[in-house]
Parts: C-alpha cells; structure tokens; sequence
C-alpha cells in the first residue's frame, strides 16, 4: 500500500526539517539559556535511550516510529552539546592561517575531538541496547547520520561552494577557520556517489515485493534519510542559498546579536 511508504517519507522530511531548524533556533538563543536547553535535551536524551531499549523487538509499524524518533532525539542532544560548545575538544581557537596539509587535518581533528569520541559512545550504546533485537531502526538510522555527516565534515574541510557559516553559533564559530571555500574538491564525486547508491539500495529494498510491513516502513525512513543527505551533499556545491529552508530557526541569532 502507498501509505506504507508515503506516511514514513514525509514523517522523515517533516522530523529532518523541523529538528534542524529547532536546533538552530535553540544555539541562537542567548548563552544564559544554553545551560537550560541542555538540562532538558538530556532528560530527553534518557527518554530517548529507554525508547530504543523497550522497542528494540518491536516490529509493529509503532516501534518503527518510535525507535526513528528517539534516535533522532538521541542525534539532536548530539548537535547540541556541540553546537553551543559543551562537546568540541581540546582545540578550542581558530587554525593557524599558515597550517597546510597533514598540519592542518591535525588541527581539525582536535577541534572536533571530543565531539567525535561522543559519536562513538553514542552509536556504542544504541548498539548495546538494541543488540540482538529484531527492531534494526535505531541503528542503522544513527549509522546513516553518522556516517552522512563525517562525510559532509570532509567535504567541508577539503572544499565546497556553499560553506554555510551562518549556521555557526558564536560558541564554535572558531570551527569556520576549518573550512575551504572552493568549486569542487575530489572526494566530493565519490562521496555523492556512495551516498546516492546507498539511498538506491535502500530505496530498492523498501519497495521489494518480499519486504514485510514493517520493514517497509523502517526502510522507507532510513532511505528518505539518505535520499536527504545527498541532497545536503548537493546543496553544498549548487550556487543556492540552503538557510532559507531554516530561516525561521535563524531568527533567535538576528534577535541576540
């Protein structure tokens, strides 16, 4: 049926598009009330966790749902602890205007260290509490973000179009230093093409004839999520402006600043 497969598409569009811009909203909002958005992102960080954990066998289209949008809350603590620079790492200033190379790579890494390690424990322990469950949801959504993400990560750091900067909250605006601005870099082909391949892949299996119900609609959420990092990897080369999709979320930084 198309609802099988229409429903979890847009719900994945809507939770991609609304998350990311009640983030940004959030960083933009002044640094008093960071401490307070933390305070409840990890309550429901917790929520989030014993989610994953009760739906891990749940094969109904429910678990589904419930098991993408807790990892989605589990991400989004993530983005924030980094965005408003709680979970960076060591190198907290900007690089070093004659780094080049391997001494450049070096200071990135330290910039986003600690950041990256959280990543790790993260995808550790939804792996943990859903391990051995018939309720794959959470981990293969957490593992499409992250690995989508390192490769945007790369692609910004070797050179894009469109870098985006103004999504940068004044906590880690050091992290723009980091970035390249140029029309093409060579990791970008190969990464838009492992990353539409896999969209397609999904795609293909979400629609095969001998998937069940549920894996229908777990599939279709995990592939619009990859179909919406290609695009993401699209944006960052295409001569478009992409923050008037989250101009609203933007609008608590004009108000501060």
């Amino acid at each position: 049926m198309l609802v099988e497969y229409l429903l979890p598409a847009l719900y994945t569009v809507f939770v991609w598009w609304a998350g990311t811009g009640v983030i940004l909203f959030l960083d933009g909002l002044p640094r008093w009330t960071h401490p307070w958005t933390m305070l409840w992102a990890t309550v429901l960080l917790a929520i989030a966790l014993v989610g994953i954990t009760v739906t891990a066998d749940d094969t109904r289209s429910t678990g589904a749902y419930l098991a993408f949008t807790g990892t989605i809350l589990i991400w989004a603590w993530k983005e924030l602890a980094f965005l408003m620079g709680y979970v960076t790492g060591p190198r907290r200033t900007a690089c070093p205007p004659g780094a080049r190379g391997w001494a450049r790579a070096g200071h990135a890494l330290a910039a986003i260290l600690w950041h990256e390690l959280a990543l790790l424990a993260l995808f550790a322990a939804v792996l943990a509490l859903t391990w051995g469950g018939r309720n794959p949801v959470a981990a293969c959504t957490f593992a499409t973000l992250w690995v989508m993400r390192l490769s945007a990560k790369l692609n910004v750091f070797l050179g894009v179009r469109n870098l985006n900067e103004e999504f940068l909250p004044e906590p880690v605006r050091h992290l723009g230093s980091y970035f390249r601005q140029r029309n093409m870099n060579r990791f970008f082909p190969v990464s838009l093409l492992a990353a539409a391949a896999l969209a397609l892949a999904l795609w293909e299996h979400a629609l095969a004839p001998s998937t069940s119900h549920f894996g229908a609609i777990s599939t279709t959420m995990v592939a619009m999520l990859s179909t919406l990092a290609v695009v993401e990897h699209v944006l960052m080369m295409l001569p478009l402006p992409s923050q008037w999709l989250w101009r609203w979320g933007l609008r608590s930084r004009a108000a501060a600043e």
